[in-house]
């Protein structure tokens, strides 16, 4: 029995047996079988299943007419790049824009439309530079963002819309954002006058804070390495890797699909920690922004005793990094917030619906040797009251270490109910 004679429904539970590219083959057989092979209930899957596509949009969120149509438009959009690579970038971009939509539209709305074949060329030509293929799809979906220098929401100089987020201690202030393939051939430019290695060594500015306190991106376009700029990019040209080298694979000779460069890596940790909570979006009343200090273990340390809960985390802050120093050549800054318990505050069973921060002791290696010992009260000058359901009390500071790596240990003393003698 041949298949012609086979009947509609059955040629139809075969079609949605097969993937895209089979179906597509099927139709090339016969009028029937192209008829048969059109039917948009079998793009829906296929567009749902490989792009994760609920509407029938194309790669810049155009409408179209059909799933077959929608199919058929991104594949010819990224015909020339592997499609097991721009579906893995699709994933990545979804997983940080449905983030965003529900929890910061205000910098969903900043990212640009995809960029043109054309403007990634432009770029090449005018740098003389060859984007690793994995950053070239990247900026196919989302052109960087358009933010203002000077954000309205904030009293402080700088947009709180980067996508990259940041953090702040005392008067340091970062919040990192993709630049657009416009401001990266001109800022990139700009940079390459003070510092000529960059042009030499094929490098490119993809993403900087747009405040005062300057933190830069700058992606390596030989070997795919994304690098983070210290307190002397300027005068000594310094710079640290932001990915692991042994993860990057650009190797021509292998599996083409499987390539990424440390743009991808980076962007995909980044939406992995947004969408398990590991860091959240702020407000302190000057502007929202996504806030880089973890605030979920396993990347966030926690106790809770007697009712009062700790969370600490750490970062490393790279732009304050400085290599020629041998004594205070790392920066890092750590994140306190403290809250009571709904609960309240229970001292040998007897309960306090508040309890007063007294004391702080901090015991900090570099490595395993100690470094400081600081034993005081109060912390940045100040004693928080904590009341159950009252919002957490918070504060970040600053570390100097010799050593890229450390640890910091202690203890925090309340005192149950408030002190008689203080006002607040």
């Amino acid at each position: 029995m041949g298949l012609e004679s086979v009947g509609d429904l059955a040629i139809h539970v075969i079609l949605s047996k097969l993937g895209a590219q089979d179906t597509a083959r099927v139709a090339c057989v016969s009028k029937r079988f192209c008829s048969s092979a059109s039917d948009d209930t079998l793009w829906i899957n296929h567009c749902f299943h490989e792009l994760a596509l609920t509407q029938p949009l194309d790669h810049l969120g155009n409408p179209l007419s059909s799933f077959k149509e929608c199919y058929q438009a991104w594949r010819g959009a990224f015909v020339m790049y592997p499609w097991s690579l721009v579906k893995r970038v699709k994933r990545c971009w979804d997983k940080i824009k449905t983030w965003l939509t529900n929890n910061f539209p205000e910098a969903e709305a900043t990212l640009c439309k995809g960029a043109t074949e054309a403007d990634i060329q432009e770029l090449e030509n005018v740098l003389k530079v060859k984007l690793p293929l994995p950053s070239r799809i990247l900026y196919r979906f989302h052109n960087g963002q358009e933010i203002a220098k000077a954000d309205p929401e904030t009293t402080t100089y700088g947009s709180s819309l980067g996508l990259i987020g940041g953090y702040s201690f005392y008067s340091h202030l970062v919040n990192v954002y993709l630049l657009p393939i416009r401001q990266i051939i001109l800022e990139t430019k700009q940079t390459r006058r003070h510092l000529s290695f960059l042009r030499r060594s094929k490098y490119v500015l993809v993403a900087a804070s747009s405040t005062y306190s300057r933190k830069l991106f700058f992606l390596n376009c030989t070997n795919g390495q994304l690098y983070v700029g210290t307190r002397d990019l300027l005068t000594e040209g310094d710079i640290i890797p932001c990915v692991p080298h042994d993860l990057i694979n650009l190797h021509q000779e292998l599996n083409i699909s499987e390539q990424q460069d440390a743009m991808l890596l980076w962007l995909e940790e980044h939406g992995r920690r947004l969408e398990h909570g590991f860091i959240k979006l702020h407000d302190k009343g000057n502007g929202k922004s996504i806030n880089l200090f973890p605030e979920e273990p396993p990347l966030c340390s926690m106790a809770v005793t007697n009712g009062v809960k700790v969370r600490a985390s750490a970062l490393v802050i790279p732009e304050l990094i400085d290599l020629q120093d041998d004594l205070e050549k790392y920066l890092f800054a750590y994140s306190i917030r403290l809250s009571l318990e709904p609960q309240g505050c229970t001292i040998n069973g007897m309960s306090f619906s508040s309890c007063q921060l007294h004391w702080r002791h901090w015991i900090i290696r570099a490595n395993d040797i100690v470094i400081s010992d600081v034993n005081g009260e109060a912390v940045i000058g100040q004693y928080p009251l904590l009341r159950p359901g009252a919002q957490e009390f918070v504060y970040q500071s600053r570390m100097h270490l010799p050593t890229p790596s450390g640890s910091i240990e202690g203890s925090f003393t309340f005192i149950p109910g408030r002190y008689a003698f203080m006002l607040f």
